[in-house]
């Protein structure tokens, strides 16, 4: 039977120690909700969290219940424009980080 690596190793260590794989989880859920894919964005935000912040600091940090944030970044969960936008400027900050969109030709 192979060994399967847990997310805590697999993923949480390496976003860690490195903030371009921090940036890249984070960019995967936030291009997906600007190309109106919204199960990609939940899952990609979940991935991200999960990673580096964990949902219990995000609660603290957005004032959203932890049950509730899980549930609306889950498969079938269904965010509120505002809380959406609480909890990508919690990221942000969280990772010291200031967001920008880029409008660029398609090629």
């Amino acid at each position: 039977m192979p060994i399967r690596r847990t997310f805590r190793h697999g993923v949480r260590a390496p976003a860690t120690r490195d903030p371009r794989l921090r940036a890249a989880l984070l960019a995967e859920g936030l291009d997906a909700f600007l190309a109106g894919d919204l199960p990609g964005m939940r899952s990609g935000l979940r991935r991200y969290v999960n990673a580096t912040i964990g949902f219990a600091r995000l609660s603290e940090a957005t004032g959203i219940h932890e049950k509730s944030l899980m549930r609306m970044l889950g498969p079938k969960g269904n965010p509120r424009a505002e809380h959406l936008t609480r909890v990508v400027a919690a990221l942000a900050e969280h990772e010291g980080w200031a967001l920008t969109a880029r409008i660029s030709d398609p090629e």
